[in-house]
């Protein structure tokens, strides 16, 4: 009797880009799996070939060779190919929750519909694990986790079997692939290979298994050509390996088989980042910023514009854009694969990134264009008045604050009105005068040229206006009278103020009061340059470099109106051009940086924006903001549906390269939508737009926000923090100057420092700051503003009320999604409690015929009578069945 059996599981990992491009993925996609039909159909002893959870592949395939539909459908519903549960093997630190749970609903769904989808929540290469991912797979119906990094080795406690844990509460069976996901690669049953390394990796996945006789053994790698040798080579080890009985698996069958007869009480919660056993690439979150900020760009008009507006348009008889959507969700798709967000590619495969996102963002941009001018044109022909303006508001609570609009009038004086007639006040912050430049007419006697009067393009803040709870608002502008321009009138000021904080310079140096914990933090901001050495994965410090630091303001301008206030200044940091003159120690250039604080009234944050053209190589650049929090032990950033808590100080940094760990754990973060500090009484955060990275330093209290780096290899070797092999691709230095980012870039964040720690409060002030509200003006001056204005459409409802909401949520909980169901014309509703104490929510509404609690998959339903509650950091997904003609 054999002591162990080894399930050898063969399969390939599909990069769908990297060093490469995805043109170049997809050719050879099409080759293997032409290849590895042949072998798992004319082969009966090949039983399994995992082909990387992604069901991508089989739409790619599926372009290049429909003919062959039926047949791969029934190697994947007799389980002899496996594709699913991912569409495509997302990042899951640097995109949106909803687009992991959607990256979920798609891959399973095509899956499903090919046969089957893996019950394996598959996560061979991403760059660590987001801590709701077993949650995730449990609403999919998934029972098992395989995944490869982020594990440190104490945490397994002699296990690699374990139950992975999410904040609330749900988990899944798990195993850790300790070496990998290619250790038999290159399989073979020779004397040598097996005594060399076969049977050292095995002994050791044996010790790492107290609890059962089950040993897994991966056998692919990158893109890998289905090894045909596989059931020969296994019957022969099975000759040779007295100790061991190997089997050709998979996934499914080694968790299944192994979970039914072994023990297995470890348990592991949360996000897993640890740098011990494979690389993580804390740093990767700040690489190729344009790419992350292009990313939150298109995630917010997809997930919080559109879907929303689309969804509560369908009610009132609009078509919801479903075809559209499913598009622009599989470009983001591909721009989530872990290589592709993390920007670690060529240049050439970057730019194609940049190229999909900027897509995504146009095609959203064109549905709501078409949407909202279909429904304001439906307002003002009921109102029978064309001087209006709608304001769609997307989250499911009512709304009373200031909001942006953008108006276009003939004259620089306008006013607006509500449609009861009362004025809205308002402050314009920015005014432009654009010629109307000339016009076509056809007469009898040919075209002529007609001069086209003038117009204003106005940015306008309204200031305590009302807006319902999922729905719109409509407003009325007025030609003529008096409007509070954005003043100059303290432009010798150096100061700003609302009813929460106090700007102002003094010697060259930023101050900041904070009201409400009646405190001024002296030096609040300043920016730190320091050389980058490393790649396209991971900052390096250079060896002897020694940080620099903004010194004073060598500028300030301050305008304000009634509301708003502005304050800019400019930075100025000496720093060398590259990394030779760095070396050198040769200071030669100007890096500039450009900081716009806005204090709008009642507003408990700061809004920021900096400005910097980059001309400098090799470097990283850092805003350092003093929390006024002492000696902070822990910082906290968000992640999925809630606040996780992180050390600011890894203990494992200690020894880290005598355990010869494979990355520093250093701890740098990633977040979704903020970060910061508290010590109880006080709190500081900051609430980002496509900045992913930060670090809260102990020593000095600051939150170090990485705006970006600036490197031009894709990989290199011995990094000061990262040992060994370049990471990517080790035996060609190839070359990214596109990453050394010599551009303009605008970062955007918002800062709020408080007292006490209000979970609740702070997920309010991302909801606040984000907006998730847009408007439309019907008006004939403009066609260029919105880009489909110049153009005829078609206007499939003729009236609408001026004024409507679809429904409104109690408790405090949070919009995660509002949209069309994946199968039917039914609505579906996410919310979450990010807090520790349990919420109960009623929905209140005209338009909603019934309510029903379902899961991420949207498949079961459970009636909801009145109230809905949801547990502590969870959320809850409904589905709601709408009035006709809501």
């Amino acid at each position: 009797m054999k002591q162990k059996k080894v399930y050898v599981v063969p399969h390939s990992h599909w990069d769908r880009e990297w060093y490469f491009t995805i043109e170049d993925s997809n050719l050879l996609l099409v080759e293997n799996m032409d290849r590895l039909m042949d072998v798992m159909e004319n082969d009966s002893e090949y039983t399994g070939y995992v082909f990387d959870a992604q069901s991508s592949i089989i739409d790619e395939y599926l372009k290049i060779r429909p003919e062959e539909k039926e047949r791969l459908a029934k190697l994947i519903a007799d389980k002899h190919i496996f594709v699913g549960p991912w569409y495509t093997q997302a990042d899951s630190l640097l995109v949106n929750r909803e687009s992991l749970i959607r990256n979920l609903m798609y891959g399973t769904r095509i899956a499903e519909k090919m046969g089957h989808s893996m019950n394996v929540g598959y996560l061979p290469d991403i760059f660590g694990q987001n801590t709701y991912l077993p949650s995730m797979f449990k609403e999919f119906d998934i029972d098992y986790s395989v995944l490869q990094r982020g594990i440190y080795t104490d945490q397994l406690n002699g296990d690699l079997n374990f139950t992975w844990k999410s904040p609330d509460g749900e988990s899944v069976k798990a195993n850790n692939i300790y070496f990998g996901y290619g250790p038999g690669k290159f399989l073979a049953a020779e004397n040598e290979y097996m005594e060399e390394r076969l049977l050292p990796i095995l002994e050791k996945i044996a010790d790492l298994n107290e609890n059962t006789d089950n040993l897994l053994l991966p056998a692919g790698g990158d893109q890998v050509l289905v090894r045909e040798h596989f059931p020969e080579t296994v019957k022969k080890l099975n000759e040779i390996d007295m100790k061991h009985e190997y089997v050709l698996s998979d996934y499914e069958t080694f968790m299944k088989d192994t979970w039914e007869t072994g023990n297995f009480e470890n348990l592991i919660a949360g996000e897993l980042i640890a740098t011990q056993k494979s690389r993580i690439h804390n740093t990767i979150r700040s690489q190729r910023y344009d790419i992350k900020k292009l990313n939150d760009i298109a995630e917010e008009k997809v997930i919080y514009e559109l879907e929303p507006l689309a969804s509560l348009a369908s009610t009132i008889g609009f078509k919801y854009p479903q075809k559209w959507l499913d598009e622009m969700w599989k470009m983001l798709f591909d721009v989530h694969a872990h290589d592709s967000i993390g920007g670690c590619n060529s240049d050439d495969t970057n730019q194609e990134i940049v190229n999909r996102l900027t897509k995504v963002i146009r095609i959203a941009d064109g549905c709501l264009n078409l949407l909202k001018k279909q429904m304001t044109e439906a307002v003002s022909r009921n109102l029978g008045k064309d001087s209006i303006f709608v304001v769609f508001h997307m989250l499911p609570k009512a709304f009373t604050g200031s909001q942006k609009v953008v108006l276009f009038t003939k004259g620089n004086a306008f006013n607006v009105r509500d449609l009861d007639g009362n004025p809205v006040a308002l402050d314009v912050l920015n005014q432009e005068y654009i010629s109307g430049g000339k016009t076509i007419v056809v007469t009898a006697e040919g075209e002529k040229e007609v001069d086209a009067p003038g117009y204003y393009r106005n940015e306008v803040l309204l200031r305590d206006v009302k807006l319902p709870a999922m729905g719109y608002e409509t407003f009325e502008v007025v030609e003529g009278g008096e409007n509070d321009l954005l003043s100059h009138k303290f432009l010798n000021s150096h100061l700003i103020e609302n009813d929460h904080f106090h700007i102002f310079e003094e010697n060259g140096v930023l101050n900041l009061e904070v009201k409400a914990t009646k405190q001024t933090i002296s030096d609040f901001m300043r920016f730190e340059n320091v050389a980058d050495a490393g790649d396209s994965y991971d900052f390096s410090p250079l060896e002897g470099d020694s940080p620099i630091y903004s010194k004073k303001v060598l500028s300030v301008f301050v305008e304000a109106s009634a509301s708003t206030e502005f304050m800019e200044v400019v930075h100025v940091l000496n720093v060398p051009s590259n990394l030779e003159d760095r070396k050198a120690g040769d200071i030669k250039k100007g890096l500039t940086v450009v900081t716009r604080f806005e204090l709008r009234k009642g507003e408990a944050f700061i809004r920021v924006t900096h400005d910097i053209e980059n001309d400098v190589k090799d470097h990283r650049v850092r805003v350092l903001l003093q929390t006024s929090i002492e000696s902070p032990d822990y910082s906290f950033g968000d992640q999925g549906f809630s606040l996780i808590q992180r050390p600011t100080v890894n203990p494992y940094m200690e020894n880290w390269r005598e355990q010869k760990f494979a990355e520093a754990p250093v701890p740098i973060y990633p977040l979704e939508n903020l970060a910061g500090a508290t010590n109880g009484e006080r709190t500081a955060i900051v609430m980002t737009k496509g900045i992913k990275e930060y670090e809260l330093i102990k020593e000095t209290g600051e939150l170090a926000l990485t705006l970006f780096r600036s490197v031009g290899l894709l990989g290199r070797d011995n990094l000061a923090w990262r040992p060994g092999r370049a990471s990517g691709i080790n035996n060609k230095v190839v070359y990214t100057p596109d990453a050394q980012m010599q551009e303009k870039m605008t970062f955007e964040y918002a800062i709020h420092v408080g007292k006490g720690h209000d979970v609740k409060q702070l997920f309010k002030f991302v909801d606040q700051y984000r907006g998730h509200s847009l408007s439309y003006q019907k008006q004939t001056l403009n066609t260029f503003e919105e880009r489909l204005d110049r153009f005829e459409i078609p206007y499939p409802v003729d009236i609408l009320p001026a004024s409507f909401s679809l429904f409104e949520s109690t408790g405090d909980v949070f919009l995660s999604t509002l949209k069309k169901a994946h199968d039917n014309n039914s609505v579906i509703l996410r919310l979450f409690n990010p807090s520790e104490e349990e919420q109960t929510v009623v929905l209140s509404s005209e338009h909603i015929q019934s309510v029903s609690q379902t899961k991420l998959n949207e498949k079961s339903v459970i009636d909801v009578k009145d109230e809905i509650t949801v547990r502590p950091k969870g959320y809850v997904t409904l589905k709601l069945v709408m009035k006709e003609n809501a």
